[in-house]
């Protein structure tokens, strides 16, 4: 087996020399991972156990501290934002740690890397973790120094008396580099008034080797005596496998063809030897067409079959419905989406000898390691996973399937297997993000209050937090298996984040037309858009301004900075219910909308100014502003980042994003049927963040995705006058809309 990267600087068997693990995360000069026959083997015995202060650090015999991190980056800045964390509450510079991060043989279980819990979940379990170090170290000193621990005081890694004198390095007050203690929660954290690196925006150690084609991504990745490997999918999702003929591959040397009930893949020592190979294998599937009219989605997605039926605890209105209040109802409906990377995903499995290792971009590699140990019908703790850097991906795409896919043929031929999708198989293939149809019906009085708000939603059962997206490999092999994710809490910020009532029944979908997982802030952006969309339809039917409806339902100190945050950089005027020109080529509007996100982290405000060319429908974003606020800030620089991509993932989900298909399989498995903003349509983005150094540190990877589809439908609705409901925004729908508000 073969463990973890090495740098070209040094081999991991020189490092293992000095006494620690100490694995640096190198990129100058880096072209890749490198391996030799030296560096193959176990990785040293190491306790995993995450309430374990040795499962998160290691000091070596040099002084340097590695970082053992569950998490991992994907591209959301945590190489940078973890280890100040780390270095801020230990004392230690940046420059002296050395961060490994979702090996499952050296890293602690943290839970999959989701729901932007990297910082608030898995960073502040490092933190408590260093800070149960420092106060072991300041006692290791006091002892050795004959000082008082409160007179004491670590930086540069060394604990030294606060007024001056002779210190000791981390290094020499362990004997063996462990601290052989559990993690405190209750241990003092630093005083954030203090801080020398969090809330500092630091440059991301990544991005150097990554704007050089240095960096070691996944697709990069190679092993001695490694092949490359391809799966033939039917043509048809359905489709059961009948025969295969390999006439056509006489002409191909050294080609193997794996046939496991209906997984058919093949394997070649070179790569286009091994496309050509599945180009040239003619198999032979059965019929099936069991997708629905996509014509007809909507009434499909509600007459589907429901499992259950479930009313979240409802809130009572405080306030009585006026008799010239104003009630309404509308229907909004976000469609199925692919993850759309970039690049088509791949992964690397060494199946033999009764172990496995693989090397993927899954944001989950302690779940999938159990997942693939059933798969292969190995005892738990026999598969090792390694996280290498893929395409970028906020969900489950198709990452878990390539791996799945390399395994399987890795233990067929007993070699490693590098698989590398192809675009159709990425657009074809991935799991996408699942269908959402909201029906709305409110109550509003002329003063703006919400005296009425009920919503029916329809999604499917996989998103209440069952295990039920199953991996395509051992589906396709009849292999039993422990499927993957799920497609994350679709029925959150269903409600408004107003002061005001709430009634949100959930029926809950048996199946889904494809196959779901969860993509990015996972039901979020639909339900704001429906919520926020609807809260401006509330507005304009008693002719009051957006802002000013939100701002007088609004008691939140936090929710309303946001607002009036956006409103300045706006230079917001208010006005009631908009009254587009009826003339002129281009229409021009503003939209705002808020969130707070999952009703307990984020809050976030956005505005957004659109043009519509009215003869086209075509919909361009010109300015979006944003305020932000996710409590304390690790890496300002990362939550800008973060906030920006956000903002423009979900812009072109909004405006470009939808999968297509007949009745056999999808069709949209290219970039011209499956279109994503381009540079050329970036509109000028504008961040506020707003700091607050002594709440709890939250994410920043999802919260911003939400309100963006909102701001857009009523930027929309205030050039033209018409509402759209359905996403995407496209310029034929934008017309239809704008056609039938005429009519």
């Amino acid at each position: 087996m073969n463990a973890p990267f090495n740098t070209p600087e040094i081999s991991r068997r020189a490092l293992l020399k000095g006494g620690a693990l100490t694995i640096a995360f190198a990129l100058a000069g880096t072209t890749g991972p490198l391996f030799d026959d030296a560096a193959a083997q176990a990785a040293p015995a190491r306790t995993l156990d995450p309430n374990s202060v040795d499962a998160f650090f290691s000091i070596g015999a040099n002084g340097r501290v590695t970082l053992y991190c569950g998490k991992v980056d994907l591209g959301t800045g945590l190489r940078a934002a973890i280890p100040q964390m780390a270095a801020e509450e230990l004392g230690i510079d940046l420059a002296q740690i050395d961060l490994i991060t979702g090996d499952t043989a050296l890293t602690p279980d943290q839970g999959t890397t989701a729901g932007s819990t990297g910082v608030a979940r898995g960073g502040v379990q490092i933190r408590h973790a260093a800070a149960t170090a420092r106060q072991a170290l300041l006692g290791l000193a006091s002892s050795k120094l004959n000082v008082p621990a409160a007179e004491l005081d670590i930086a540069h890694g060394v604990v030294s008396p606060k007024g001056g004198g002779a210190g000791l390095s981390f290094a020499s007050l362990l004997t063996d580099q462990k601290l052989e203690l559990k993690i405190d929660p209750k241990a003092p954290l630093k005083d954030s008034a203090t801080y020398q690196l969090v809330g500092k925006p630091l440059p991301r150690p990544d991005v150097p080797a990554k704007c050089t084609g240095t960096f070691p991504y996944v697709h990069n990745f190679t092993l001695p005596g490694m092949l490359h490997g391809r799966t033939i999918r039917p043509p048809a999702i359905g489709a059961a496998l009948v025969s295969v003929d390999e006439s056509g591959l006489k002409d191909l040397k050294g080609v193997r063809v794996v046939r496991i009930k209906d997984f058919l893949g093949v394997v070649a020592e070179d790569e286009w030897t091994c496309i050509r190979a599945q180009r040239a294998l003619k198999a032979q599937w059965s019929d099936w067409s069991g997708l629905p009219d996509q014509s007809h989605l909507v009434d499909v997605v509600r007459g589907m079959e429901v499992s259950h039926v479930q009313a979240l605890p409802p809130k009572a209105s405080t306030v009585a419905a006026a008799a010239d209040a104003k009630s309404l109802k509308a229907t909004y409906f976000w469609p199925m989406q692919s993850h759309a990377s970039l690049g088509p995903s791949c992964a690397v499995a060494d199946v033999r000898d009764g172990e496995a290792t693989v090397w993927t971009a899954s944001q989950g590699t302690h779940h999938f390691a159990k997942v693939f140990a059933k798969m292969l019908g190995m005892p738990d703790g026999k598969v090792r996973m390694i996280y290498l850097d893929g395409a970028g991906c906020y969900g489950m795409n198709g990452h878990d399937d390539a791996a799945a896919d390399a395994a399987l043929l890795s233990r067929a031929v007993g070699k490693p297997v590098r698989v590398q999708w192809m675009r159709e198989d990425e657009h074809g293939w991935d799991p996408k993000g699942p269908p959402q149809l909201l029906e709305l019906a409110g109550t509003i009085n002329p003063d703006g209050k919400i005296v009425d708000w009920r919503v029916d939603m329809w999604v499917p059962e996989a998103t209440r937090g069952l295990p039920n997206v199953p991996l395509l490999a051992p589906l396709a092999a009849g292999i039993g298996q422990t499927p993957g994710l799920s497609t994350g809490l679709l029925t959150q910020n269903a409600e408004t984040g107003y002061d005001a009532p709430a009634a949100v029944t959930i029926h809950w979908l048996k199946d889904a037309p494809l196959r779901p997982s969860n993509i990015r802030a996972p039901g979020k952006v639909a339900n704001t858009l429906a919520v926020e969309g609807f809260v401006d339809e509330l507005a304009a039917a008693v002719k009051l301004d957006a802002l000013d409806m939100r701002l007088r339902s609004l008691s939140d100190p936090r929710g309303v900075e946001v607002l009036k945050r956006v409103a300045a950089m706006m230079n917001w005027q208010a006005r009631p219910s908009p009254t587009p020109a009826a003339s002129g080529s281009v229409a021009r509007g503003r939209g705002i909308a808020y969130v707070h996100y999952k009703q307990q982290e984020n809050y976030v405000a956005m505005g957004m100014e659109v043009a519509v060319d009215r003869s086209t429908g075509k919909v361009s974003v010109e300015r979006v502003v944003c305020a932000h606020d996710c409590g304390q800030m690790i890496n300002p620089d990362g939550v800008k980042s973060q906030v920006e991509g956000c903002i423009i993932q979900t812009l072109s989900r909004a405006l470009y994003e939808e999968v297509k298909f007949d009745k056999s399989h999808v069709t949209s498995t290219d970039w011209l049927s499956y279109p994503i903003m381009r540079f050329k349509d970036v509109p000028k983005l504008e961040i506020a963040l707003i700091d607050r150094p002594t709440e709890p540190p939250l994410g920043a990877g999802e919260a911003a995705t939400a309100p963006v589809g909102a701001a857009l439908a009523n930027a929309i609705f205030d050039a033209t006058g018409a509402r759209l409901r359905t996403a995407p925004f496209t310029p034929e729908r934008v017309k239809a809309a704008m056609a039938s508000r005429q009519s």
